[in-house]
């Protein structure tokens, strides 16, 4: 009896070494596992690194040291025609309209006596060296007064009116080049109520009886517009001759194709301007023939 006792107590302390051992690797609730010897962390860890400031962005990069440039790589415009032409005022400052008003050509602002020259290589066609508009009449043959004609070798004719003077040497037949001088812009035919210009148009040839087409068939500004600043081999000769095969070489007048009919003589402060030749003996327009070149 008395040893059964002691078996069930040696079972039970057994038991009770055991379960200490597990509680010291383990603990027990309520009962600390960590050793005397560690301090327990509390609060926020301080942090001794250094913290690297974030990079720019692109942008910031960008604006702040912007990348070196290299010079613009010049790229000459397209080819459009085999001719070269050239801007018909030289060495003023120029405006024109870009609008269709009542015929279309157009209006080159520059001051008195501005280089009118040739526009491409070409013959000189007609030359008027008289001045012979009158208000009173208002006659669409005169309304350019002096002015001087060209057929480039695109086949194109090349008006400028309104001249002060035509140079010396610019008769029909004479050859000129791109850029020759013809005359001097001026206040001549109707445009002497306004200020100096040149009167450019657009045509192909005819004779001195159909002036009508002389004065303009084909817009001039996109070409114009080019000559300046764009691609001086852009040429009128396709539109030109589209439109003459449309519309036949010598069509019908419809505008200003009429002088005014004078039943008194008007009242006006500045007299009627005369008759200006330097040749008393030239006529007024004089022509190369023959009447009619071909484009082609």
């Amino acid at each position: 009896m008395r040893s059964g006792h002691l078996g069930r107590w040696a079972a039970v302390m057994g038991a009770l070494l055991l379960t200490g051992a597990c509680t010291q690797a383990t603990g027990l609730a309520g009962v600390s596992a960590t050793s005397p010897g560690t301090a327990p962390v509390t609060g926020t860890p301080s942090v001794t690194a250094t913290i690297p400031e974030p990079s720019p962005s692109i942008e910031h990069q960008a604006a702040d040291q912007p990348p070196e440039g290299e010079d613009p790589v010049k790229v000459p415009p397209p080819k459009l025609s085999k001719y070269t032409y050239t801007f018909p005022v030289k060495g003023c400052k120029t405006t024109y309209q870009r609008k269709l008003l009542v015929l279309p050509k157009t209006t080159i602002w520059a001051g008195q006596g501005c280089a009118f020259v040739a526009p491409v290589d070409g013959v000189v066609d007609e030359v008027n060296i008289q001045n012979r508009w009158r208000p009173s009449t208002d006659a669409g043959a005169d309304r350019e007064g002096r002015f001087v004609t060209i057929v480039g070798d695109d086949g194109v004719r090349y008006l400028g009116g309104h001249l002060d003077s035509v140079a010396d040497g610019v008769k029909p037949g004479v050859r000129v080049e791109a850029g020759r001088l013809l005359g001097r812009v001026g206040t001549s035919g109707n445009a002497r109520e306004t200020g100096p210009n040149l009167y450019f148009a657009i045509s192909w040839k005819t004779g001195p009886a159909f002036w009508w087409v002389r004065r303009g068939m084909v817009k001039p500004w996109d070409y114009l517009d080019a000559w300046q600043s764009g691609n001086r081999t852009f040429s009128p000769r396709e539109e030109t001759l589209a439109l003459r095969a449309k519309l036949g070489e010598t069509p019908p007048c419809t505008v200003q194709c009429s002088p005014k009919k004078v039943s008194r003589p008007e009242k006006t402060d500045r007299p009627e301007p005369q008759p200006q030749s330097g040749d008393d003996d030239s006529p007024a327009v004089v022509t190369i023939g023959p009447s009619q070149a071909p484009l082609g």
